[in-house]
């Protein structure tokens, strides 16, 4: 028992030692599971392998004197081979499967209900999209893109696939800029609608919001919803005061669903960005990343609650004649949302006629609020569609559904002014360097091109007499695609939204000219900027950035006049002056200097091992050629530790 202990704790300690051995010499850091496998094989090769045929000669006598010292050489040699070995496995372990291609053996059967219910709801999905036809889609058949039997398929497809994929086809149907006008007209019909939960389950749910029961907390509430849809439903109720609310409920397991759709989301999005070509160039992961994030805050009533809070507080600061819902965040929670009701009809179903009320003017009414909203508050309604707008009974405008919003900060909404007011000049190349200061500038940006392009726009679509639509909202964004111009997320967010407006102005009075309203509007806010107490303003605030700079002038200005009157003054220039840029360049010359190395030992050891004369260590190896195995060695090291540089995240410069 004693030999069998010592035995197991020798080559425990010997695979440890070639383990660490060989993770020091690559510099790498690898699971110990892979350590593990490529050690025992290391230890193995050399312990059953290279030493008996090393000592096989002195099986059945005792070596010399003189043989003593070249076998002591040769076995130490042999022993360095284990570690290499094990590198050379881990480096060819690394090149086929890399590490996290395979979740660790430790989270093999760990959440293992999870993934087979997303493995059932992602073979489920996928049945859904063979079943309407989708899958030559999903393979990059790019001419199916601009079939209109294609984009009834996959509306189709989307409304069966249930709750996330309704309100991603939504989500699409507003992006004009990458989806052909057939798949748009088709996502727009999708409805988002579900069967209501029982009015006494939704109760329970209000209550365990409110901390108290029902009665309590409301004079009425109407267990009947009055709208249900796949993630909430409403219900009407009244305080105790008096007040008329509306109740938000979220439907049971609907934070669940959603989380798991949006992974397979995630998943086909990652399937489409790699195996199709329009996959890549609609950029679907920063499609799938953004529409998760939006989901997930409308999943969470907190989020909708301020922002409805902070809406109705910017409304109050400027005076909106638009009202918006004010919550009642003391009643309200993740899954409950409690606030005003609007008195009113959908305002695309009015009779503006009847009530004596002009098209033109309330279109003008609800453009001016979305840019007040865009250029003055700095947060805007993010999805102004006809379902989300309202004429009240006091004939005035109502906003609701504030789930989905966009922000933008002053220096965004300076540029946006910019843009408005290139826009109204008809200035191609002011446009272009407005949308090019706000945007990721590309390597390759043909300026004079991308300023022709948008001349051309402008002379088409934004001259007096000019009808705007989809097609105007659709060729401006193809425009800043074809040229790899970047918009920003929050600016994106405006172009939709006013392209989702134009629709609900068109539809309020065919005849609204939107260019001229938005030119006035513009022309508003330009003077509004020029009026002197604008400027003093404008002044005052840049005169309040300046001030800590100027405060520190005359001491820096001192500072330099003394050290020019010393001779001291000396001026440091650094080549990289990123940390990340010195760091990217020492690695590169890192693995240029061990490249070169590897190679020049290899040669070298070719040489010597090709040299059969010189002093002879055995009856079959010379002094020369146990220094080219030696050299060999060294050379394995370092061309292994390169290959395992560009094998790993590590040795991949960014």
């Amino acid at each position: 028992m004693t030999e069998l202990f010592l035995t197991v704790f020798g080559i425990a300690v010997n695979t440890a030692a070639v383990a660490y051995v060989a993770t020091r010499l690559l510099d790498v850091r690898y699971t110990l599971w892979r350590l593990f496998v490529v050690s025992v094989c290391g230890y193995t090769a050399v312990q059953y392998g290279l030493l008996p045929a090393l000592l096989r000669p002195f099986e059945h006598r005792e070596p010399t004197s003189d043989e003593v010292a070249p076998v002591l050489a040769l076995w130490c040699l042999v022993l360095v081979c284990a570690p290499v070995i094990a590198m050379i496995l881990l480096v060819i372990w690394e090149a086929v499967v890399p590490t996290g291609a395979v979740p660790p053996v430790r989270t093999w059967f760990k959440g293992l209900r999870t993934r087979v219910r997303r493995t059932r709801r992602y073979l489920q999905i996928l049945a859904i999209a063979a079943r309407h036809g989708l899958t030559g889609l999903l393979r990059g058949r790019s001419q199916a893109a601009q079939d209109a039997e294609m984009a009834r398929a996959l509306r189709r497809a989307l409304d069966d696939a249930g709750v996330t994929f309704v309100k991603l086809g939504q989500i699409l149907s507003t992006r004009r800029d990458l989806l052909p006008a057939a798949y748009i007209a088709e996502l727009s019909k999708l409805q988002d609608q579900a069967a209501p939960v029982p009015g006494s389950s939704a109760m329970r749910v209000v209550e365990a919001a409110a901390g108290a029961p029902i009665d309590e907390v409301f004079a009425h509430f109407d267990a009947e919803p009055l709208a249900a849809a796949s993630i909430a439903q409403v219900h009407t109720a009244v305080l105790h005061g008096g007040e008329a609310v509306v109740v938000k409920v979220r439907r049971p397991g609907a934070k669940a669903t959603v989380e798991r759709d949006l992974d397979i989301i995630r998943r086909l999005a990652r399937s489409l960005d790699r195996h199709t070509s329009w996959g890549r160039s609609m950029d679907v992961l920063g499609l799938a990343d953004g529409f998760a994030e939006a989901l997930r805050e409308e999943v969470d009533f907190t989020v909708e609650a301020r922002n409805l809070a902070q809406v109705a507080a910017a409304h109050d600061r400027r005076r909106s004649e638009v009202r918006v819902p004010r919550p009642h965040t003391d009643l309200s929670d993740e899954q409950v949302l409690v606030m005003e009701r609007l008195p009113g009809v959908p305002l695309a179903s009015a009779p503006l006629r009847e009530r004596g009320l002009e098209g033109r003017d309330v279109a003008a009414a609800l453009l001016r609020e979305m840019f007040d909203e865009i250029m003055a508050d700095g947060i805007f309604h993010a999805d102004p569609h006809p379902g989300n707008l309202m004429l009240l009974d006091d004939d005035r405008i109502g906003l609701i559904d504030y789930g989905s919003v966009g922000r933008l900060d002053r220096e965004l909404r300076a540029s946006f002014e910019a843009i408005l007011q290139a826009v109204d000049r008809q200035d191609g190349p002011a446009l272009a360097d407005a949308l090019v200061g706000v945007s990721t500038r590309p390597d390759e940006l043909d300026q004079v091109g991308f300023e022709r392009a948008l001349g051309s726009f402008m002379a088409r679509h934004l001259v007096p007499g000019a009808a705007p639509g989809i097609r105007m909202f659709t060729e401006l964004f193809r425009i800043i695609a074809r040229h790899r111009i970047v918009i920003p997320p929050e600016l994106a967010a405006v172009f939709r939204a006013l392209a989702t407006l134009e629709g609900c102005l068109t539809a309020i009075d065919p005849r609204f000219d939107l260019i001229a309203e938005a030119r006035d509007i513009g022309q508003r806010y330009a003077e509004r900027r020029l009026r002197p107490a604008a400027v003093q303003d404008l002044v005052l605030e840049e005169v309040a950035d300046l001030l800590p700079v100027l405060r520190k002038l005359p001491r820096r200005f001192d500072r330099l006049l003394t050290a020019a009157e010393s001779g001291q003054l000396s001026v440091n220039f650094r080549l990289f002056g990123k940390a990340e840029d010195r760091r990217t360049v020492t690695a590169w010359l890192h693995q240029t200097l061990l490249t070169v190395l590897a190679a020049a030992s290899g040669i070298m050891a070719v040489m010597l091992l090709g040299n059969q004369n010189g002093p002879a260590l055995t009856e079959s190896l010379t002094l020369y050629e146990f220094f080219g195995l030696s050299l060999l060695l060294i050379a394995s090291v370092m061309a292994l530790r390169v290959l395992a540089d560009i094998f790993t995240k590590k040795g991949r410069p960014d």
